[in-house]
């Protein structure tokens, strides 16, 4: 963690207006973390209210898309219950990478490497979309993840911290990924993960039919009292990418597997209309308006 308050030079009213950033080393992980935290609307005013805490990953990619949304607590035509945004991304070096760098924390340890992410990587670097090196290092990073070290880092390292300085509610957080960030969102609802109550996971990354989120599901849980809104966007099940085209497949039989269970989950679903790369934003909007409205 940096020094003092751990807060950079950067003051709470340049980034987002009610959103403060900070970094943060991980024992867990041997790494380094930025950190935004989203206050609500009303958090300076209700000096007596502790929130509920929701915490979003790739935040390099998604504090930008979910962060501003905290106005969404001020809408009266859409009843979203007060919360306090934590979004989870990367500093240094690793801020460069960071969509090579996610595979290591986002992704369950084991996870099969599927013959059509090989493929998407070929066709990625044909493209000149990403290097040859690049492909490979990302090949590698998939075959040495640690998605149990980064929710150790969530749960037992970041979790207290965001507790200390900000006023957080004992109960009722919630965990919201997309793609591989959905995936992480699987492993830490499927392997028993007791701090949180809500969660989102968008267009999940289950890349392989033998993935640990399918296995995990299979299993006997309880899952009572948690709430899981799964997304999948329509065009990613039926387009010309094949690893997209796994994912979906890999989602259907996700959700066949929960409806069948007797684990207690409430489970919601929603089929959207983007692609993979556009489907974040409307993936957490979907989530919030399932899994975090307020009564009217």
């Amino acid at each position: 963690m940096t020094g003092g308050t751990g807060k950079t030079a950067m003051s709470a009213d340049q980034v987002f207006g009610s959103t403060e950033y900070f970094e943060m080393e991980s024992a867990s992980v041997g790494a380094r973390f930025a950190i935004w935290v989203t206050t609500s609307p009303a958090y300076a005013r209700d000096e007596q209210v502790a929130y509920p805490v929701l915490y979003v990953t790739d935040g390099n990619f998604s504090v930008g898309q979910t962060a501003p949304l905290a106005v969404m607590q001020g809408d009266l035509a859409l009843p979203i219950a007060p919360y306090l945004q934590v979004t989870v991304g990367y500093a240094g070096d690793d801020a460069q990478d960071w969509t090579r760098v996610r595979n290591r924390d986002l992704v369950p340890p084991g996870e099969p490497v599927p013959p059509a992410m090989r493929s998407s990587l070929d066709m990625a670097v044909a493209n000149g979309l990403m290097t040859q090196a690049e492909a490979d290092a990302y090949l590698e990073d998939l075959a040495n993840t640690r998605a149990d070290a980064f929710l150790s880092f969530i749960t037992d390292e970041l979790h207290p911290e965001i507790s200390r300085r900000y006023r957080v509610a004992p109960e009722g957080h919630g965990l919201f990924g997309y793609s591989y960030g959905g995936l992480f969102t699987l492993y830490a609802l499927l392997t028993g993960c007791a701090l949180f109550t809500a969660y989102g996971a968008g267009s999940p990354g289950i890349a392989s039919l033998e993935s640990t989120a399918l296995k995990l599901a299979e299993k006997p849980l309880d899952l009572t009292g948690k709430r899981l809104h799964l997304t999948i966007n329509g065009p990613e099940m039926t387009g010309e990418l094949p690893i997209y085209r796994v994912i979906g497949r890999g989602f259907t039989l996700l959700v066949e597997s929960l409806r069948s269970s007797e684990s207690g989950l409430a489970l919601t679903t929603a089929v959207l209309g983007e692609t993979h790369v556009t489907g974040l934003q409307p993936s957490f909007l979907s989530f919030m308006r399932t899994c975090w409205s307020r009564p009217a």
